[in-house]
């Protein structure tokens, strides 16, 4: 049971997003395309079951929040080229809409998620090295998700 065609998220809007935002990379991309297999099966799920995640990478509203308040507010070009993905500016309450109905800032925001943290990506290939990276920096030591649920979902689904 999947939602979006991997190939597809990855042609049409993971990597044109990641272009579009100056931060793209293979392992960028791959980590992205894992993230949404293990967060939501690929868009299967666009609201988290009894939780308040949003979208194909299950984006939390205060997580969303904390990246514009505490991170985009003082990287002015990057947080321009991000609400330039948006189709309304004005309230918390659209952007977090945004992150179920627009597949490309949803994408842009995850990858900001990654990108505020010091330490580089893995490999692009590393399939355990992208699970691990996101279980440490996006699901974190609290969450539910295991390392070999992402492992199985990237090989089943993006692979």
């Amino acid at each position: 049971m999947s939602g979006i065609k991997a190939s597809e998220l990855r042609q049409h809007v993971v990597r044109p997003t990641l272009k579009a935002i100056n931060l793209w990379s293979e392992a960028a991309e791959n980590l992205l395309l894992g993230t949404a297999a293990q967060e939501s099966q690929l868009g299967h799920y666009l609201t988290q079951v009894k939780g308040p995640a949003l979208g194909i990478y299950q984006i939390e509203p205060n997580t969303h929040k904390d990246v514009w308040k505490n991170y985009l507010k003082y990287q002015h070009e990057l947080s321009d080229a991000i609400s330039h993905l948006t189709s309304d500016r004005c309230t918390w309450e659209a952007k977090d809409s945004e992150l179920i109905t627009n597949l490309a800032y949803s994408t842009a925001i995850a990858r900001v998620i990654y990108y505020r943290v010091p330490e580089a990506l893995p490999d692009a290939n590393d399939t355990t090295g992208l699970a691990n990276y996101w279980k440490q920096h996006y699901n974190t030591h609290l969450g539910k998700g295991k390392v070999k649920e992402f492992i199985k979902h990237y090989e089943e689904w993006v692979a």
